[in-house]
């Protein structure tokens, strides 16, 4: 039997959160979600909802496209390449996420001021996926896993950028929609997840002489001196020469 190269995990997980976020928007086209229930509201009791319903939520079309690549293709990395922790890693991430936006003081920086947001959008989901993934290979420095790390940050390096306010690179004429609280609390999550789970699944191949109690031949004291009092038993055995074909040159002309 030949086994799957991708595991199906890996193909029907992004799909039925892709179609959790979508079915989350179409309930929100519809009238469901308005205002600011569902959100993340920082501090205030009816946003804590928001910490399980707020990645299923957007703004509008261009920002469920925006995410919607991510998660797909984060998730599918997730789940192919650390199957024994994949449930572990999305749920945790998830939700300590959007309890870490919740109870942040919703202060503009920029201002001092207190400004009460409503968080929706599955963006924090996006960079605990992309923080796990590269400080997973970095933790356990294994060269497949390696790999995958050096593919995110090749595709999904800016997102650092991501973690700071808009309003440190631009002049806006209002406060920024996009949540650095949300970026900023995945990534920290992310990346301590990935050192609680460096030693599950998957990690650099250590030889045997790499082991600290390797043992060896020239440590082993009472191996030496058994040699040295007994060279009789590590004499070569006896053998036959090779005949050489040039000595019998002589009786095969007779034949």
């Amino acid at each position: 039997m030949i086994k799957n190269i991708i595991s199906k995990r890996a193909v029907i997980y992004p799909l039925f959160m892709l179609a959790a976020m979508w079915f989350g928007y179409f309930l929100q086209t519809m009238g469901f979600f308005s205002s600011c229930f569902g959100a993340i509201i920082p501090l205030v009791p009816e946003g804590l909802l928001g910490v399980v319903t707020s990645p299923l939520l957007h703004g509008n079309i261009d920002h469920i496209i925006g995410n919607s690549i991510p998660i797909g293709a984060l998730m599918f990395l997730l789940y192919q390449f650390y199957p024994m922790v994949a449930n572990k890693v999305f749920i945790l991430g998830w939700l300590a996420t959007g309890l870490l936006v919740w109870m942040l003081p919703p202060i503009d920086i920029m201002t001092g001021q207190y400004m009460y947001t409503c968080t929706i959008g599955a963006s924090g989901v996006v960079y605990v996926l992309a923080f796990f993934l590269f400080f997973s290979g970095v933790f356990r420095w294994n060269m497949k896993l390696l790999t995958i790390s050096l593919l995110v940050v090749l595709y999904y390096g800016s997102l650092v950028w991501g973690m700071l306010p808009e309003e440190l690179f631009y002049n806006l004429q209002e406060p920024s929609k996009i949540s650095w609280q949300a970026h900023l609390s995945g990534a920290v999550v992310g990346s301590i997840i990935a050192f609680m789970f460096k030693n599950v699944g998957d990690r650099k191949k250590k030889y045997i002489w790499e082991f600290p109690h390797y043992y060896s031949e020239k440590d082993d004291k009472l191996w030496q001196e058994y040699k040295e009092n007994h060279p009789e038993d590590f004499l070569e055995l006896p053998y036959k020469k090779r005949d050489d074909i040039w000595d019998h040159l002589e009786e095969l002309r007779k034949k």
